[in-house]
């Protein structure tokens, strides 16, 4: 399938158009980047808090922590390329995000990371600013409209806009992937299906891309949208802001066991991840964007062979230029969604870490 990709557009777009030098820009470089990687039948790996703790340990005294720890590189000896972080809190003027990462370790670690050679991409959880609640209070479904032009907490949001833009630039002149308002065809974010009408959505993410891009001027961002891997192609599409704010296409998709077998939701989420990047691979195609699986997983890893007959052979005929996995809670002993030193399932993870179509950082 990777063969029917149309890249064309997407390295005209790298370079910056007809008649400039290539890769002008952090963000020209980062999108030319990982669209080579997508050609080349490559898929870029990455792990989400990696640096800042792993399933057994966590950065204590981040200011002098060399942050070599990595509970992939524990395994496979080699750094994912990609690493995510939540930038939830931020909002608040905290001193931590809403896993207690400190802001200060979230940017030293994404600079480390990106002095290595590899990528970083921002998710945000941002509290609900109608109720006081977190990310998950759906309550009420008149917060984002209250937080749009004319609404009741506006001129607040834009303070919580201020504060997430102030990170970012902080971190000088890089380029990062932002994924702000995912999930959106879900309904248990105050931004998700059922709390906001579409216009209103697209509204958000709009006037989100507006104050970053236009009011502060940092154009090295690259925006993600990505909607529930199982919303299909209507709802997910329904919702999509436009070509002009986003760069790439993603889902999110988990697999969960439940009280079946692990054989069984195996069959599930292949069975829904290629329904989903097949539609993602054709909307790529339609809106000249880059596709990315942006969330995946399975909590706990009861299927010690994952990684090379779930996640690897449902991924690897699609032109996604990267996929995350989800974190590994050093507080939570049972939520990890990668494999860490005594694992008894690691020397799989091991063996997808050394197929030529993944991309990790040595």
């Amino acid at each position: 399938m990777k063969k029917l990709w149309i890249f064309a557009a997407l390295a005209v777009c790298a370079c910056g158009g007809s008649g400039k030098k290539p890769m002008e820009t952090p963000k020209d470089q980062l999108v030319h980047r990982l669209f080579t990687y997508a050609e080349n039948g490559q898929i870029v790996y990455g792990h989400q808090d990696d640096l800042a703790y792993g399933h057994a340990w966590c950065v204590t005294d981040w200011e002098n922590d060399p942050l070599e720890r990595s509970d992939v590189k524990a395994v496979t000896g080699k750094y994912p390329a990609m690493v995510g972080f939540d930038l939830g809190g931020i909002e608040l003027g905290a001193d931590a995000n809403l896993d207690g990462v400190p802001f200060g370790l979230i940017r030293k670690a994404s600079l480390k990371h990106m002095e290595r050679g590899g990528m970083v991409t921002f998710s945000w959880h941002p509290r609900n600013p109608l109720t006081g609640g977190d990310a998950w209070d759906i309550s009420s479904a008149l917060v984002v409209k209250s937080v749009l032009p004319g609404g009741e907490k506006n001129a607040e949001f834009r303070v919580w806009l201020q504060r997430a833009a102030d990170f970012i630039e902080s971190l000088g002149d890089v380029a990062v992937i932002f994924r702000p308002w995912h999930e959106n065809t879900g309904s248990w974010f105050w931004w998700g299906e059922k709390l906001c009408s579409t216009r209103d959505y697209q509204e958000l993410f709009r006037m989100t891309w507006l104050y970053f891009v236009k009011e502060r001027g940092l154009t090295n961002i690259l925006w993600c949208y990505s909607p529930g891997g199982d919303a299909g192609p209507q709802r997910s599409m329904d919702r999509y802001p436009g070509d002009e704010f986003v760069d790439i296409l993603a889902v999110d998709t988990y697999e969960f066991v439940g009280g079946g077998s692990v054989e069984e939701a195996r069959v599930r989420y292949q069975e829904e991840l290629k329904s989903a990047l097949t539609f993602l691979t054709a909307a790529g195609m339609e809106h000249q964007k880059l596709i990315a699986l942006s969330e995946t997983g399975l909590e706990g890893i009861p299927d010690l062979t994952w990684w090379t007959r779930t996640l690897y052979p449902a991924i690897k005929d699609y032109p996604i230029s990267y996929v995350l996995t989800w974190r590994n809670a050093w507080d939570k002993p049972g939520h990890f969604y990668a494999p860490w030193d005594g694992f008894e399932g690691a020397a799989d993870f091991k063996a997808f870490s050394e197929l030529d179509s993944i991309v990790f950082l040595d």
